[in-house]
């Protein structure tokens, strides 16, 4: 009998240790992570992210394991934006492009919020003169927003009768890495180099 309460107490033991040892190690990857972070994201990050499925601008059908294998820098927006939505894309383009001076390999991905003007030929037109690997990606109004409300996205079409109407939008990318899912939003504000900064700190302590 004493040896059994030995032996369970050893096993009790072990596994609080075991235990111990795995927060310990989570909580230094959650650190790791959190000094690369430069925005409080309300909810914490696994509150942002999830199942989507969308049409990319080849016409192939996607959904967010496609995008589990690379980091992936992603972006909401329209080709039909006038001044935004190009500066921003631009910015994440040259990013990209520093972090493959670096040794990075980065996908930039542009996901559309017009379901009635971003056909497949639109969208394979602006990521081509956007970066030759950028990946477009729109979809019906459903699958769009559903994919907007996934990641937290706000847009909403202004109303008029033009043809050429506006569509107000967050302004965010959204950075994701494999065994992570998204781990941080960038802003606008920030500069390539700025933006290669902060995903290369995420990159060399995921």
């Amino acid at each position: 009998m004493i040896r059994l309460y030995s032996a369970l107490a050893v096993g009790l033991i072990a596994a609080l240790l075991g235990g111990l040892g795995y927060m310990v190690f989570v909580g230094q990857g959650q650190t790791d992570l959190a000094q690369c972070r430069g925005t409080s994201i309300s909810g914490g990050a696994g509150s942002i992210g999830g199942p989507f499925e969308l049409v990319d601008h080849t016409g192939r059908t996607v959904t967010e394991a496609d995008f589990e294998s690379k980091p992936t820098l992603v972006y909401f927006g329209y080709t039909f934006c006038p001044d935004v939505c190009p500066l921003d894309t631009a910015r994440n383009a040259q990013a990209v492009d520093l972090l493959a001076e670096r040794g990075y390999d980065v996908t930039p991905v542009f996901v559309s919020v017009d379901h009635q003007r971003d056909t497949q030929e639109a969208l394979a037109e602006y990521v081509r003169f956007m970066h030759p690997e950028m990946v477009g990606l729109t979809g019906t109004e459903a699958q769009i927003r559903a994919a907007a409300q996934a990641y937290r996205v706000y847009f909403a079409l202004q109303e008029t009768d033009d043809d050429f109407f506006l569509i107000d939008h967050s302004t965010f990318s959204y950075f994701l890495l494999p065994g992570h899912g998204f781990v941080d939003v960038i802003r606008r504000d920030q500069s390539p180099e700025q933006v290669a900064d902060v995903l290369s700190c995420f990159m060399d302590n995921a």
